[in-house]
């Protein structure tokens, strides 16, 4: 079976496969995010967070039905304090996410490394961050140049990140 034709959620798509097929119809983002959860591969409709070292907006969304979602959150690739730790992601397998990408940090990165969820962030720090819920909701992103809207789809495995265009 091609890569296309599979599931968005299938966990078997590889980037690399599915990139030879699809082309310039997929973004590459090129920033080297570390492969953090239990699952390497993951893909599905994207919802966005733009926020900075406040994860309560995080928390709340992952806390909703991800109906096989993929939350990419942008944290202006901080790595001052974590915007997830294990008891967000425990909620996320919880409530059906797929993944969490994280342009900035997470906690708990063995914990997290233990549960059925696909997450790539920037590293880890054991800070927490803050929790007055300040930004946004599924509004559009620009991470390294790449344009991720909420209801594209994302694939990501530990070769990197696509995102249709």
């Amino acid at each position: 079976m091609n890569a296309a034709a599979e599931s968005p959620s299938s966990p078997s798509i590889n980037t690399a496969d599915l990139y030879d097929e699809r082309g310039e119809d997929l973004a590459s983002v090129s920033i080297q995010f570390q492969s953090l959860g239990g699952r390497s591969h993951f893909s599905g409709p994207v919802r966005t967070i733009r926020c900075f070292q406040d994860n309560a907006l995080v928390k709340s969304t992952l806390a909703t039905p991800g109906n096989g979602a993929v939350l990419v959150v942008d944290g202006g690739g901080s790595l001052a304090t974590a915007l997830m730790g294990d008891m967000i992601a425990e909620s996320a397998v919880a409530n059906g996410w797929a993944g969490v990408v994280i342009n900035g940090a997470i906690r708990d990165r063995q914990a997290i490394a233990g549960l059925d969820l696909g997450v790539k962030a920037l590293g880890s720090n054991p800070r927490k961050s803050a929790k007055a819920g300040a930004g946004e909701v599924d509004v559009d992103l620009e991470i390294d140049g790449v344009a991720i809207r909420p209801g594209a789809t994302i694939w990501c495995d530990p070769d990197g990140v696509l995102v249709e265009r």
